[in-house]
């Protein structure tokens, strides 16, 4: 049986992250190689959440933020720590929602559509080992909701996946 994505425009916010909490547990389950589950992850979220461009990936490697699986428009490859909306929450370790990108110090305009992002960091212990980032067209997209719903998502991915590859060796300054 094909794989179903969750039906959007017809439940309230926290029971759609309810669903993509079942759907990712399912999907990953089995798996645990980084990049197939990456690809899957960003996957779901992108055909599952409305009104997104991009959904996707950076991983850390030495100083940077270096683009992992995706879906939407080409991306940035690498992204400084500390640049952009990516590299800010990468820097602080907090989600990061801006209803304006255009109004972000500092923005990486990767996508000319892109009108307004959340970025999650991913953190394995005290770790950082990327980011998960989601942007939108629409401005003030994401709200507190999503945050709490892709943060519980980013958890799952992170406890569902192996990590022995990702790009940062021991002991780098951000892993």
């Amino acid at each position: 049986m094909p794989f179903q994505v969750a039906e959007s425009r017809s439940t309230s916010k926290s029971a759609l992250y309810d669903q993509l909490a079942s759907q990712l547990s399912s999907l990953l389950a089995g798996e645990r190689d980084l990049i197939a589950n990456a690809a899957n992850f960003s996957s779901l979220i992108f055909h599952s959440l409305p009104d997104l461009s991009w959904a996707g990936f950076y991983f850390v490697k030495d100083d940077e933020l270096v683009l992992g699986p995706f879906h939407g428009q080409p991306a940035c490859v690498r992204i400084v720590i500390g640049k952009g909306v990516c590299g800010t929450a990468a820097l602080t370790r907090i989600t990061t929602i801006v209803p304006n990108v255009h109004e972000f110090p500092g923005h990486i305009a990767c996508d000319s559509a892109s009108n307004s992002e959340i970025v999650v960091p991913l953190m394995k212990g005290d770790r950082l080992i990327g980011v998960l980032d989601l942007d939108s067209p629409l401005y003030g997209c994401f709200d507190n909701e999503d945050e709490s719903g892709l943060n519980r998502l980013a958890s799952l991915f992170v406890e569902l996946t192996d990590w022995q590859y990702v790009y940062a060796p021991i002991g780098a300054k951000y892993l």
